[in-house]
């Protein structure tokens, strides 16, 4: 099985791109995660991305697309994969279906977690960080603290973070609709788009996913 995942942020892509993937027991591969390795180990791509990371100027596609494309050239995605994050915009999008064609293979879905703007930005900017340990994370509606602004496992203060504020989620759902959303009319015309409702439990998501997905 061969899934691309979009979504806005806030739809939870990276928690049920990891169910997912390992329902169906391919590796996920995650944008975020390919930047990370890429510059740890020192490879080529990864200097380059650093170098413009460092400049403060976004990575180009050309970079991000040879990092994809080194990933699922290895053992483990053979039989498929789950990409998170990549493609980005229809540039990427066409690079990915010449990739594929090369390898004779294809995608078998693209997997749209729909989410309503107003709960994307009551998801996000109602998170709340501790400043001791950002590995505890609450919210104000759906994972409250015992008590207001402090952390229930430390007692550090609770805080929102800059990428949190309304104002900030906002921005990037613009930059979402913008440039990333229009692969969702590129993916459709091929008849690839399988769209679900990203509301509710987190395990009632992801059965609706696996259930909507193609079976091969």
């Amino acid at each position: 099985m061969r899934i691309v995942l979009v979504g806005p942020p806030g739809a939870g892509k990276g928690t049920q791109a990891a169910y997912l993937a390992q329902n169906l027991s391919i590796p996920h591969i995650a944008t975020g995660d390919l930047f990370r390795a890429n510059i740890s180990q020192g490879t080529d791509l990864g200097k380059q991305a650093r170098a413009y990371m460092d400049a403060g100027q976004l990575v180009p596609d050309e970079v991000t697309i040879g990092m994809a494309k080194d990933r699922m050239a290895q053992s483990d995605a053979v039989g498929g994969f789950l990409l998170d994050g990549f493609p980005r915009n229809v540039g990427q999008a066409e690079a990915l279906d010449v990739m594929l064609k090369d390898e004779g293979v294809k995608l078998d879905a693209v997997l749209d977690l729909e989410v309503p703007e107003d709960e994307v930005v009551k998801r996000i900017a109602g998170r709340r960080v501790c400043r001791n340990n950002s590995a505890h994370v609450f919210h104000v509606t759906y994972n409250p603290p015992k008590a207001e602004g402090v952390c229930d496992a430390c007692g550090g203060e609770l805080y929102q973070r800059d990428d949190d504020s309304e104002e900030t989620v906002r921005t990037r759902l613009e930059v979402y609709h913008t440039q990333t959303e229009p692969i969702i009319d590129y993916y459709r015309a091929q008849g690839l788009v399988v769209t679900i409702s990203a509301l509710g439990k987190v395990a009632d998501v992801t059965a609706r996913a696996m259930e909507a997905l193609p079976t091969t």
